[in-house]
C-alpha cells in the first residue's frame, strides 16, 4: 500500500463482493501511471472469484471510470477465505506480481498450493504492459516452457500471501504467509532469484511439518522468520523495509506485525542469519502497512478504519 500526494482518489465498484477476506483487496499503479492514466486492481467478484482488472481514469484525474474495466484474469475460489490480495509491480523488471491464496477452507484440502496446474497458493508474475491481451508471460518465468505448470507461476507452496513487498533499495522480496494452527511466517527471495521457489505449504507450516507429519523438506525454501500463536498471535501482516535516514537503528529492517496481538517486529539480515526483534505492541488490529513517497511508514487499523504514522520518537 502506497500513499501518494494526491489527496483524493475515487473508484466505484458495484461488482465487488464482501465481507471477511473478500472485497477490494489491492490497487497497483504502473511506474508511469501519471502519463498512462490507468491502474490495476485485485478484487472479489459476485461469484466469489479473484479478479485482476485494469481501470482507466476519467477526464478528472481523481476519479476512475467504472465502465472502463478490462478483466485480465479471473481465478476460481472454492471457499470464501484465503484470497491473497497483494498486487505489486517489480521494481527491477516492471512485471505485475500477484499473491493468490490456496483457495481456503482449512489445511488446503485439495493440496492446491502444491499443484503446478493450479494458480491457487502461488505468487504469479505476468506482463500487463506489453500490449498483449489480456497479458503476456515473461519469457524468463521459471515455468514458462514447462507444460506441467501454469506459466504465470513465479513461486508456489503458499497458504495466504495477502501481503508482500519489495525492498525499495535493492528489489529483494519479502512474502508474509498466514499460517494454519501453529505458525506465521516470513519468506524471503533475493532480487537475484530466477523464481521457482517452493515455500512448502501444505507440506510444512512455518518451520514444522504439517501434512504429512514426517515430511521431507528437501527442495523447499524455509521461512527466514516465524512465530507461534502464543501471546494472542493469530495472523501475520507483512510490511516493508524501512529505508529512511531519520530513524537510523531501524534503517534496513523489514517491519511486520500480527493482526490479533498488535505486536510489531523488525527483522534484518546479520551475516548468514536473520535476527528479528519485537519493537512495540499496538492496541489495535493491524491489517496493512503503507508508505508515502518519502518512505514514511503508516499502519492501518481494520477495526476502527484509522491510519497511524510510525515515528522513531
Amino acid at each position: 500500500m502506497v500513499f501518494c500526494k494526491r489527496r483524493h482518489f475515487s473508484i466505484s465498484l458495484g461488482r465487488v463482493s464482501c465481507c471477511g477476506e473478500r472485497g477490494l483487496l489491492d490497487i497497483a499503479f504502473p511506474p508511469d501511471y501519471a502519463s498512462k492514466g490507468y491502474f490495476y486492481i485485485n478484487y472479489t467478484n459476485r461469484d466469489g472469484n479473484t479478479v485482476i482488472a485494469r481501470y482507466f481514469l476519467t477526464t478528472d484525474p481523481t476519479i476512475a471510470d467504472n465502465t472502463s474495466e478490462q478483466i485480465l484474469l479471473e481465478i476460481d475460489q472454492p471457499y470464501a477465505n484465503h484470497n491473497g490480495g497483494e498486487l505489486e509491480f517489480g521494481p527491477n523488471d516492471g512485471y505485475l506480481y500477484i499473491g493468490v491464496g490456496d483457495g481456503g477452507s482449512g489445511g488446503d484440502p485439495d493440496n492446491r498450493a502444491q499443484n503446478p496446474a493450479d494458480l491457487l497458493g502461488k505468487l504469479l508474475r505476468i506482463d500487463v504492459e506489453s500490449g498483449v491481451s489480456p497479458y503476456a508471460i515473461p519469457a524468463d518465468n521459471p515455468f514458462a516452457k514447462n507444460p506441467d505448470y501454469r506459466p504465470e507461476i513465479w513461486a508456489l507452496g503458499l497458504r495466504n500471501p495477502w501481503r508482500f513487498s519489495f525492498d525499495a533499495l535493492n528489489g529483494d522480496l519479502y512474502i508474509s504467509d498466514v499460517g494454519e494452527l501453529d505458525y506465521e511466517e516470513i519468506n524471503y527471495q533475493p532480487a537475484s532469484s530466477t523464481g521457482g521457489e517452493n515455500y512448502g505449504w501444505r507440506l510444512m507450516e512455518g518451520p514444522a511439518c504439517f501434512e504429512p507429519a514426517d515430511c521431507t523438506p528437501t527442495g523447499l525454501v524455509l521461512p527466514v522468520a516465524s512465530y507461534t500463536h502464543f501471546e494472542g498471535n493469530c495472523s501475520v501482516t507483512g510490511g516493508m523495509v524501512y529505508r529512511r535516514n531519520d530513524f537510523p537503528r531501524m534503517e534496513g529492517r523489514y517491519f511486520y506485525a500480527d493482526y490479533c496481538s498488535g505486536m510489531i517486529w523488525g527483522m534484518r539480515r546479520n551475516g548468514n542469519t536473520w535476527e528479528s526483534n519485537l519493537l512495540t505492541q499496538a492496541p489495535f488490529t493491524i491489517s496493512s502497512f503503507g508508505q508515502d513517497e518519502t518512505g514514511q511508514f503508516y499502519l492501518a487499523d481494520y477495526t476502527n478504519g484509522s491510519i497511524y504514522q510510525i515515528s522513531g520518537n
